[in-house]
């Protein structure tokens, strides 16, 4: 299957950010594209806008015409609408083999690691539009500036390479860059060493140039257990050299010294080192790419954030409120670390953790992602469809920080606690709101709302 022009395509779960961006692609390659998914959404919206027929409900008969079916790895294989594509003969691809069949398609430049995955593709994204190339795109949010997260032309493939549950597994880059390597999606991968394993099995098959940033340790190993060469980016013992960086609250600048005296100036309209981290793959994949320092240049500096990743939400009494999509270990870390360097020194983090199975493997390892903060409002797990059979809550994740945590830690199981606790206590100079469920809703809810 190759998703020629009138191909009958439907997809189940349309509303995950992944299959939004995959439903906009296919439509604009001349797929007749339906989806579906179990609740409305502004996702959904935004779908019917652009021309896709999506409908909110699941029902067997939605995919009665359908020549492929693709779905969400979220969606139970039971699905009626899987059941009836099946029983009608349609082609069944999971996302992985779609995804595997669009790199055929067209040389895939992709973007990996267990984060800033989208913050590195909308980077890139920017590069490519400032060199004035036609390429193709598939992320997990909109390219503020350039367009939505789904788009179909005439060069390259610019890609999230997604590690969960096994997506990646099928796809050929034609170049990757390789952001980092961290402990997550153990509920399929079953431990570190099989993650790991999966991270060097995709840099090997990559035919043309790796990039990896070298500082961080999950990349260390896999570049130590793969059996090509890889083009290394750091502060130190690079072949690629980070220096000179500044940041600020809301923006950052660097240089980059390649091996044969290259020298960029590099500007960003965001802040923290792991975003520099982030443009300095970015920038060195590009130039191995044949683009322009000069165009690379532009494309960074035309970057300024991805929806939800440290997102400036407004002023709440006095404090700034950010958002961000950090629900791992590393990205709260690095998320906070950003902010204390941007020069807030009264951090309130509120983190809503995600999935009981993450929660449940990762909590003691989130006992020190929250020393830049002063206060840590912990809610209830995001469960995210999970079946929950031990009963196990976000306390998990109170008790590891609080453990180790020389501030305040409050357990607040519901968005009602969390506000509560801030009205009550509102000390700080940011708040910053980190997970990657439905988190963000507080925000909404706080008393007399946000200034501009």
């Amino acid at each position: 299957m190759t998703f020629e022009r009138g191909t009958r395509v439907h997809i189940v779960g349309v509303g995950g950010a992944g299959m939004s961006g995959l439903a906009r692609l296919l439509a604009m390659r001349g797929c007749l594209v339906t989806g579906s998914d179990a609740r409305d959404s502004a996702v959904l919206s935004d779908l019917r806008d652009a021309g896709v027929e999506v409908r909110a409900d699941h029902d067997g008969a939605f995919a009665a015409d359908a020549q492929v079916v693709l779905w969400s790895p979220a969606v139970a294989a039971d699905n009626v609408e899987l059941v009836a594509g099946r029983e009608r003969g349609a082609t069944m691809l999971s996302r992985s083999s779609v995804i595997a069949e669009l790199a055929r398609l067209q040389p895939v430049v992709g973007l990996t690691g267990t984060h800033g995955k989208t913050t590195a593709t909308s980077m890139m994204v920017h590069v490519f539009h400032a060199a004035a190339v036609d390429a193709s795109r598939l992320l997990g949010a909109p390219v503020i500036g350039v367009g939505a997260n789904g788009y179909w032309g005439d060069g390259p493939l610019v890609m999230e390479v997604d590690e969960s549950y096994g997506t990646f597994r099928e796809v050929v880059p034609s170049s990757l860059g390789l952001l980092n390597v961290e402990s997550d999606h153990l509920d399929y991968y079953g431990d570190r060493r099989s993650l790991d394993a999966a991270f060097v099995g995709l840099v090997e098959r990559t035919a043309g140039p790796v990039c990896a940033w070298a500082d961080d340790p999950g990349n260390r190993r896999v570049l130590v257990a793969a059996s090509r060469a890889v083009i290394t980016v750091g502060r130190e013992g690079a072949e690629w050299i980070v220096a000179g960086e500044v940041v600020s609250k809301r923006a950052a600048r660097f240089e980059l010294t390649g091996p044969n005296d290259e020298f960029l100036e590099i500007g960003l309209s965001v802040t923290g080192a792991h975003n520099i981290a982030n443009a300095a793959v970015v920038a060195t994949l590009a130039l191995q790419l044949g683009i322009s320092a000069e165009h690379v240049i532009a494309g960074l500096a035309a970057f300024v954030g991805a929806p939800r990743r440290f997102e400036y939400r407004g002023r709440w009494r006095g404090l700034d409120v950010y958002e961000d999509y950090a629900h791992l270990p590393g990205e709260v870390a690095a998320t906070l670390a950003a902010t204390r360097a941007g020069g807030y020194e009264r951090i309130v983090a509120v983190f809503q953790p995600h999935r009981v199975t993450r929660t449940i493997a990762l909590a003691d390892d989130f006992a020190t992602s929250f020393d830049a903060a002063q206060r840590v409002i912990v809610t209830d797990i995001y469960r995210a469809g999970e079946a929950n059979p031990t009963g196990a809550t976000g306390q998990l994740v109170a008790s590891a920080v609080a453990g180790a945590f020389r501030g305040r830690v409050v357990y607040a199981p519901t968005f009602a606690d969390v506000v509560a606790a801030l009205a009550t206590d509102p000390d700080g100079d940011v708040i910053v709101v980190l997970g990657a469920g439905d988190v963000a809703d507080v925000i909404d809810l706080l008393p007399g709302g946000l200034d501009a």
